[in-house]
């Protein structure tokens, strides 16, 4: 079953029920207190009967006041104790009939609806003393057939309003449903289209109300947006990424072919071969590694903090660096402060690792590196006087592949890079909740800054 005929049984079925409860209860309660209503009428006439009737002294006064007191369409009745079965009693000329009922006698007031001969009545009896001291009771008897004919009337008017109501509720269902349905049909086809020409599209919205249908519709076209821009990341991604794999393969490929062509009769060239075939071996493993690491989700990142001195760590990466490729590299903690934070120390040392490098490759002069504290967060610096980059390029620097001169190829530029550690130094320092900042003059040299929260289990500075 759709939605929207769910929509359309289950708002029926629930009002239907709801206002049938409802004229249930309406009816019920009427009738209760019209019945209460005729009973209490009737046991006020029958105690003023009473009053009048113990007065009589002999039976011929007796049976005038009782046809004088006698209901429009009942039974007048007197029962002396022990009488059961018999008394003096007066009918109306309409109920003849009551004649026939036998009378019971009770030392107790009573009264209660009857039913005789297929007719509804009510009943009072009232015990009394008479005027000559003995107990007797005065029976009333009255015909409810007009509070019957009005319940009758009543039921009437509550089926013909609720079969009045219905009518609109079904047809308002409908139109509920069509309303509730109209933007989820519209997503439906969307998605629809979509999958049939791959292309996205987004929702369009009619009106200016803020309900949870338009917020819906709204947060369909945003994710369409970011389903948009990921997939276009990710053909840019997948080309970039087959372009720069594929260049070094084909290197590998043609210096491996030239050795199995020439390496026996020209040996000068197999010194040659290896050392491109190795390096570019080397290239291409740490360009995998580090695609591998940006394809894995962050939440599968495991991070395991713990409290580091920045000083003695930067001290300890920059003495690593300056034996691997013999560059000057200078550490300075500003206002002398040692600082104490809580992270990661193998991540933090793989974005320091790229900025180092990246530091190495576009300058020759000496690379500085700063620690220091600026409030809640310490930072490590990494300054150099390289060839900068310029104020455009700056911003995207962070993207996957982006490299600032793309003109050139890597033949032309060889200290050039896959365009790849910045962006994975990013995704680095936000799952060490640290921040990676970039400042660049061309021709001056790049500043870039790892910021990194002190938290309270972190300890102090010093």
């Amino acid at each position: 079953m759709k939605l929207r005929s769910k929509i359309h049984l289950y708002s029926s079925v629930l009002f239907t029920v709801l206002l049938l409860l409802a004229n249930a209860t309406v009816y019920t309660m009427f009738s209760s207190m019209m019945l209460e209503r005729e009973l209490n009428n009737l046991a006020a006439e029958t105690r003023q009967s009473a009053t009048a009737l113990r007065q009589a002294d002999h039976n011929a006064a007796l049976v005038e006041l009782l046809r004088a007191y006698v209901p429009l369409n009942g039974m007048l009745r007197w029962v002396p104790e022990g009488a059961d079965g018999g008394g003096t009693l007066v009918t109306s000329a309409s109920e003849t009939d009551l004649s026939r009922q036998a009378a019971v006698y009770s030392s107790e007031q009573k009264q209660h609806r009857l039913n005789i001969a297929g007719k509804s009545y009510g009943f009072v009896s009232i015990p009394v003393i008479g005027g000559d001291g003995a107990v007797a009771n005065v029976q009333a008897t009255a015909s409810l057939e007009e509070l019957k004919e009005l319940l009758r009337i009543l039921r009437l008017v509550l089926i013909s309003v609720s079969a009045a109501v219905l009518i609109p509720v079904l047809v308002s269902s409908v139109v509920l449903g069509k309303v509730l349905m109209r933007p989820i049909s519209a997503m439906t086809r969307t998605m629809r289209q979509i999958a049939r020409s791959g292309e996205f599209v987004k929702l369009k919205q009619q009106g200016r109300s803020r309900d949870e249908l338009v917020e819906m519709g709204e947060t369909f076209n945003e994710m369409i947006g970011l389903l948009e821009e990921s997939f276009a990341k990710q053909e840019q991604f997948v080309s970039n990424a087959s372009h720069e794999l594929k260049t070094p393969l084909t290197i590998i490929e043609s210096y491996a072919s030239l050795l199995k062509r020439r390496g026996l009769d020209r040996p000068e060239l197999f010194e040659e071969s290896i050392e491109a075939i190795h390096s570019e071996a080397v290239r291409m493993k740490g360009m995998t590694e580090q695609l591998l690491l940006l394809a894995t989700s962050r939440r599968e990142w495991k991070v395991e903090r713990e409290p580091l001195e920045l000083l003695p760590f930067a001290e300890q990466t920059a003495e690593f660096f300056r034996s691997a490729y013999k560059r000057d590299v200078r550490v300075a903690a500003l206002d002398l402060a040692d600082v104490t934070v809580s992270t990661d120390q193998d991540m933090l040392k793989q974005i320091l690792f790229i900025l180092l490098d990246n530091a190495r490759k576009y300058s020759s002069e000496m690379i500085q590196l700063e620690v220091g504290r600026v409030q809640n967060a310490g930072y490590i610096r990494v300054r150099d006087h390289g060839i900068g980059i310029p104020a455009e390029d700056l911003k995207q620097v962070f993207e996957r592949f982006y490299r600032v001169d793309k003109a050139r190829s890597r033949d032309q530029e060889p200290v050039g890079g896959a365009g790849l550690g910045l962006s994975l130094g990013r995704e680095l320092a936000h799952a060490i909740s640290a921040e990676l900042v970039l400042e660049s003059v061309p021709s001056i040299g790049t500043t870039a800054t790892i910021v990194i929260p002190i938290q309270a289990s972190a300890g102090r500075s010093q």
